[in-house]
């Protein structure tokens, strides 16, 4: 249908600390794939950047840490939940979500152990800012 919103891309990056190393966040990162494939959104891949490193063959480069999750408006707020538990399930995580529809853009953070109250300001900043703006009423 015409009317149906369109769906969004938002960039999920995860932030295990210093200390991670790069195959440990490439797992994890993966693994959250596969769950938020489970979940039910439009699509999810790993995200790439255009620029592939030195002495590479490929013309992407797959990006260590990032998610590109293409979801329905109606469903991020619930993404973004799910996100919440699953940053709860270790410590010393952060997830940060960069999501733009237009000229409209938001990028959010949360670390581990956010609180509900925390995550509901979170949700209604998004879904305010990426919500087109409404029409005025037309003069008769």
């Amino acid at each position: 249908m015409t009317g149906d919103p369109a769906p969004t891309t938002i960039t999920v990056v995860l932030d295990t600390g210093r200390d991670a190393m790069a195959e440990d966040l490439d797992a994890l990162t993966r693994q959250l794939r596969n769950e938020i494939e489970d979940f039910g959104v439009e699509a999810v891949r790993l995200a790439t950047s255009p620029n592939a490193p030195a002495g590479t063959k490929s013309m992407e480069a797959v990006t260590i840490g990032a998610l590109a999750v293409t979801v329905l408006p109606a469903a991020l707020p619930r993404l973004i939940e799910f996100l919440q538990a699953w940053t709860l399930r270790s410590k010393d995580q952060t997830v940060k979500i960069k999501a733009s529809v237009g000229d409209r853009s938001v990028d959010v953070e949360y670390p581990a152990g956010a609180s509900e109250t925390v995550v509901k300001e979170l949700i209604q900043r998004m879904t305010d800012t990426l919500s087109p703006p409404s029409a005025a009423p037309q003069a008769s």
